[in-house]
């Protein structure tokens, strides 16, 4: 990995938000748009081209026998990994309801909300290079949670163990499609893909730019795309376990980034050589190779305070604060999609089983995005109540806003209740 100062390392990190931002939005819009108008058909020619699946309105979505099948292939192991995953994450999302409520805010004035979930939410659960069964517990719980009526979800890669997955999570349908083209048709719906409130959950760059395209058409949680980390490190961290933890960001995709800031020079080089040899014994070290060679980065600072400065810079989707006392960085810190504090808190704990949510903000997003949450599925719905003697007090403030912004009949509709008194 590279060593470098603080604003060539910054350099490096910015560019790939550069690349990703440039070249996919028309291939994009062209699909979004084709399958609006031309529905399953094009639905059907994009899955065949870019899956390599033959998709059709009798075999595009998972059958009941399907879903049987694939509890007797799945070990009773994993099975029951899910389940203990499936609860922390529905214990941390449960946390997360809120209930609304109408209380007086003036004297016989009320006001409020009421929380509702959406109608029909759409899951995405990437598969192109692996499998992700996580995926689905981190988007379909709090979905379930929020108490969504119907979960849909659309993967390409609808292997025993995510149909297992989703079937444990309550979701309804599963359709095997895959890429902007499933965006797409969660958002506009199509003869066989039923049109969704809300579509939630993470993917590569397509996903991420047909999300950012339908929005308004129906709501998302995010626009994010490849996976990133960011770790902080004093002189009390392991190397072995930095920098297994870099490439734990970076066996996912070749876009994928890894970035170590630290103050310690020697930990920095002991992290380089590390990271070379962990990468000989990795399965996927084309992909993970590919990605630290393009990405992956050593920013040396001149102490923690600038170390989470530059994180904040960063806004890393992940961050781990692998040093001495984590509590005394976090009023620092602004930006970060997750914090994982300390040298026993790695990031797959996020990603499989502490209960967090691992679909997070990245790509500088963390700034005003959050991770996905039940949130995600409800809509808050504004109370206002008022007695005649409120409506009375407040009439001569409501009359004159309303006239100065030249909106008359807004006037009137109080005038006229004066009139009664």
């Amino acid at each position: 990995m590279l060593i470098l100062n603080k604003q060539d390392g910054l350099n490096r990190v910015f560019s790939r938000t550069e690349t990703l931002s440039d070249s996919i939005r028309e291939r994009v819009e062209k699909i979004i748009s084709d399958i609006r108008i031309n529905k399953d058909e094009a639905l059907f020619a994009y899955t065949e081209k870019f899956d390599g699946f033959s998709a059709t309105a009798n075999n595009v979505m998972i059958s009941k026998e399907q879903i049987k099948k694939a509890y007797d292939e799945v070990p009773e192991k994993l099975i029951i990994a899910l389940r203990n995953a499936k609860k922390n994450i529905e214990n941390y999302h449960k946390k997360q309801l809120q209930n609304g409520e109408l209380t007086e805010s003036s004297s016989g004035a009320k006001t409020g909300y009421m929380i509702r979930p959406v109608e029909r939410a759409g899951i995405y659960v990437p598969g192109g290079k692996a499998s992700y069964p996580s995926s689905v517990l981190m988007a379909a719980v709090p979905a379930y949670v929020a108490g969504v009526k119907e979960i849909i979800m659309c993967t390409p890669g609808a292997t025993p163990l995510t149909l297992v997955a989703a079937a444990e999570c309550g979701v309804s349908k599963i359709f095997k499609v895959g890429g902007a083209q499933a965006i797409a048709a969660m958002a506009y719906g199509t003869e066989t893909i039923p049109k969704a409130d809300v579509i939630c959950g993470p993917g590569n760059m397509y996903v991420a730019e047909a999300k950012k395209q339908i929005f308004g058409v129906a709501g998302i949680d995010m626009i994010a795309g490849p996976s990133e980390i960011l770790i902080i490190a004093d002189d009390s961290a392991n190397p072995v376990y930095i920098a297994s933890d870099l490439l734990s960001q970076a066996e996912h995709d070749e876009m994928a980034m890894s970035i170590l800031v630290t103050t310690s020079e020697n930990l920095a080089k002991q992290v380089s050589e590390e990271v070379e040899k962990q990468l000989l014994a990795l399965p996927k070290e084309r992909i993970a190779r590919a990605s630290i060679d393009d990405y992956g980065t050593i920013i040396l600072a001149n102490d923690l305070n600038d170390c989470v400065s530059i994180s904040n810079e960063v806004a890393p989707e992940h961050l781990e604060l692998c040093v001495e006392n984590p509590e005394d960085l976090l009023p620092m810190i602004s930006n970060a999609g997750a914090v994982f504090m300390g040298h026993w808190s790695p990031e797959p704990l996020g990603d499989y089983y502490a209960g967090t949510n691992h679909v997070l903000p990245n790509g500088g997003t963390a700034r005003f995005f959050s991770a996905l949450g039940v949130n995600n599925f409800t809509k808050r719905i504004s109370l206002i109540k008022y007695d005649k003697k409120a409506l009375l007090s407040s009439a001569e403030d409501v009359i004159a806003l309303a006239e100065a912004e030249g909106l008359d009949a807004h006037a009137n509709s109080i005038k006229v209740r004066i009139k009664t008194k």
